[in-house]
């Protein structure tokens, strides 16, 4: 698993592996890096006998480990109806082609900060986020009107969807056979999405930096004063309160906003808990993923590390809902998720998405011709799939 899950869960598994005497959890810490991670399972893999049982991945390469034919169906091992008590916002990415292969471990999505000492509400819509941030700018309240991610990498996909959700845009659009589907950039609604990232920067909303923006990043400038709005994910509510950040106390958080008369939604940025094909002991595997995901450790997760619960009981807990404010907010988010696209070259689809939005926000082309050249590379992504050829 990454290395913030093995930090956050270290004592849990201590705990778990001195009251077992049966069986016993070693966790392997991958790197911090999505990606990188999923390099490093990716070559074990390859190798034909992977020293790992059980992998948590991000929801994305569901698709692509499943076709590959890397992980063992969990119906078997878990019944088929492993999902019924977790939250269905949390649910896209766990099954493909028919099979449940993810058991979710947190079901976090993209959320709007706001500051509750410069405004009585939050925003509305996009609009009025923009005419709020210019007018706390102008009155020079605060350097910066609306922070986010617009580095080169995942970050930024999950920033653009978000973004084509507020528009009316999609990415994706599934076909009838559930592992197909074409992609949907070139849409007005999509230029027009993109096109209000490019004039955010352009017009001083969002700093010209926000470019090179990753979460920590955006996170940091926002927790000491500099802005008024900031795009994140659930876990930075608490790393906002804690310690002396000038803003501690001062921020709360709504669901992402859509364009005027438009409904907003959020990325899905589910992690989950597969078995990898080969293991010789899955009936373990699957006992360690029934802890993983339990209501115990759920509940460990979101009151010291702020990462949103997947299990439907979590949310009606009163006393947690009374602890955690947040859990009501993103229970509510949850019902306006949007997965990111289900296939398995999603990597591919991803990596030219970012690179044509990172240049149009770094440069001068049109969005039109940006998102024009996102559609034709995309396509043949997905052409070069479906006739076997490495795109």
């Amino acid at each position: 698993m990454p290395a913030p899950f093995m930090d956050a869960t270290a004592e849990p598994v201590r705990r778990f592996n001195a009251s077992h005497d049966n069986l016993r959890i070693e966790v392997v810490r991958g790197p911090l890096d999505t990606d990188a991670l999923s390099d490093l399972a990716v070559s074990s893999l390859l190798l034909g006998e992977s020293p790992y049982d059980v992998l948590l991945m991000d929801l994305t390469w569901t698709a692509k480990y499943a076709a590959a034919g890397w992980l063992e169906p969990l119906e078997p091992l878990l019944g088929a109806d492993a999902l019924e008590p977790f939250v269905s916002g949390a649910l896209p990415g766990s099954r493909f082609d028919g099979h449940l292969w993810s058991i979710p471990l947190q079901g976090d999505t993209g959320l709007l900060y706001w500051r509750t000492d410069l405004m009585e509400r939050p925003p509305r819509d996009t609009a009025e986020l923009e005419r709020i941030a210019r007018r706390l700018q102008r009155q020079g309240k605060v350097r910066w009107g609306y922070l986010w991610q617009g580095r080169q990498y995942e970050g930024l996909s999950c920033v653009v969807l978000e973004v084509l959700e507020a528009f009316g845009g999609h990415w994706w659009q599934a076909g009838a056979d559930p592992a197909g589907g074409r992609t949907a950039l070139d849409s007005p609604e999509a230029v027009r999405a993109v096109d209000w990232l490019q004039h955010l920067i352009r017009s001083g909303v969002s700093p010209a930096a926000v470019a090179g923006f990753a979460e920590n990043e955006a996170l940091q400038l926002f927790a000491a004063g500099e802005a008024a709005f900031l795009r994140n994910w659930p876990y930075a509510l608490a790393l906002i309160n804690e310690g002396d950040a000038p803003v501690a106390g001062r921020v709360a958080a709504v669901p992402m906003v859509g364009a005027p008369g438009r409904r907003g939604g959020g990325t899905l940025g589910s992690w989950g808990f597969t078995v990898l094909r080969g293991s010789p002991q899955p009936s373990a595997a699957a006992e360690v993923i029934r802890w993983f995901t339990g209501e115990e450790l759920q509940r460990h997760l979101a009151v010291e590390y702020g990462y949103a619960p997947t299990r439907r009981s979590l949310y009606e807990d009163g006393a947690l809902l009374a602890q955690l404010p947040l859990l009501a907010v993103q229970r509510q988010a949850l019902e306006s998720a949007v997965a990111r696209p289900t296939t398995a070259v999603y990597a591919q689809l991803s990596d030219v998405l970012q690179r044509q939005v990172n240049g149009l926000l770094s440069g001068d082309e049109s969005p039109a011709s940006v998102m024009a050249i996102a559609q034709r590379r995309s396509e043949q992504v997905l052409s070069s799939a479906a006739s076997g050829v490495a795109p």
